[in-house]
């Protein structure tokens, strides 16, 4: 999550890049870009608006050695000495393009920045920026001809959010730089995470936060609400909520013991967290900090809600694990032949 109240643009580039499997080829600048004033007022927020709200961060990833990562190494080259951007800047595009291993994978412009004053925590930071755009909007372009107005379609940037971006801080902990990303075309993820910045997750506490609460809530949907039905499945997400709201530090045994009051819970719990690890390739941590930020955004994706057959459905608060033990029952009427829920309830809200 960055700030952008002091943060410029030092320096600006645009360039092209095509895709080799379907022969369309890189067009390159050879001078920055020149904003005017009302340009680039809207470049600097329509760029970097997207890091406000971006939790997890990433870092530089290598099978061999992390300054063989290319980005890592132009983005060094820059940290070090910008005189050069232009260059390493088409550098950044070439390689972007040896990425592309599939005509599916859209050509687009690419903007390279390079952003001064970016506020991370509490430092202000230069960074590198990387952004493509995909996809342009149409829009009508007035003009006045003789005495008359008439319309034009054209096409251009839609200024709202960048399909694909990502933020390189010169800042870095143990595990390497600060890198950000942001992609809101997300149909080749993997292109633009994996080939061609080839960063991954940090072993810290966000990570762990969100991998425990992902496990939580896929073991809920694959396990709990087949087997056992929407209440129990609601029941122990709210469980869960509850206890990372309760502990700042979790504790996976400590965890089982308060959220599971039978054992077999447990059994199947863990065979799951080795399924899952296996399976997203992460490992969970016996214990870990709380991510207070990330637990508020994945308590948003949770889903309390039992849907039932008969057009009906039940809304469970997350924020309320005893609600369904006390108020809610499930039953089956022998003379329907139909399952069959019983709420409980003072006023009607």
């Amino acid at each position: 999550m960055i700030k952008r109240t002091k943060a410029s643009i030092n320096k600006c580039i645009l360039h092209k890049v095509g895709n080799k499997f379907n022969s369309t080829k890189n067009a390159f600048s050879e001078q920055e870009i020149d904003f005017d004033e009302v340009s680039y007022d809207l470049m600097l927020p329509y760029l970097l608006r997207p890091f406000g709200s971006v939790v997890e961060s990433y870092r530089f990833n290598h099978h061999s050695n992390i300054s063989l990562n290319e980005i890592n190494s132009y983005a060094s080259q820059l940290f070090a000495d910008s005189s050069n951007f232009i260059e390493v800047s088409k550098h950044i595009v070439t390689h972007l393009f040896e990425q592309s291993n599939s005509a599916q994978i859209k050509t687009g412009d690419v903007l390279i920045c390079y952003f001064n004053d970016i506020q991370y925590e509490d430092m202000f930071v230069d960074a590198v920026g990387i952004f493509k755009i995909e996809n342009k909007n149409e829009f009508f372009q007035t003009y006045l001809e003789g005495k008359s107005y008439d319309i034009i379609t054209q096409k251009g940037i839609p200024t709202k959010k960048v399909d694909k971006g990502c933020l390189i801080l010169n800042t870095a902990d143990t595990e390497g730089n600060i890198v950000l990303s942001v992609d809101h075309n997300s149909y080749d993820t993997q292109y633009w995470i994996k080939q061609f910045l080839n960063i991954k997750y940090p072993d810290d506490y966000n990570q762990h936060t969100k991998n425990y609460i992902e496990l939580c809530k896929d073991f809920s949907t694959d396990i709990l609400k087949p087997s056992y039905g929407g209440q129990e499945q609601s029941s122990f997400l709210a469980k869960t909520i509850d206890f990372f709201k309760e502990n700042e530090v979790i504790n996976v045994e400590n965890f089982k013991d308060d959220v599971f009051e039978d054992d077999k819970f447990k059994t199947l719990f863990d065979d799951y967290k080795k399924d899952f690890e296996t399976e997203k390739a992460v490992l969970i941590r016996n214990q870990f900090d709380v991510s207070e930020i990330v637990l508020k955004k994945q308590k948003q994706k949770l889903k309390t809600e039992i849907k039932l057959d008969t057009n009906i459905q039940i809304k469970l608060d997350v924020d309320a694990p005893d609600a369904s033990a006390e108020y809610l029952e499930r039953g089956y009427d022998d003379v329907k032949k139909m399952h069959y829920y019983k709420v409980f309830f003072n006023e009607e809200g």
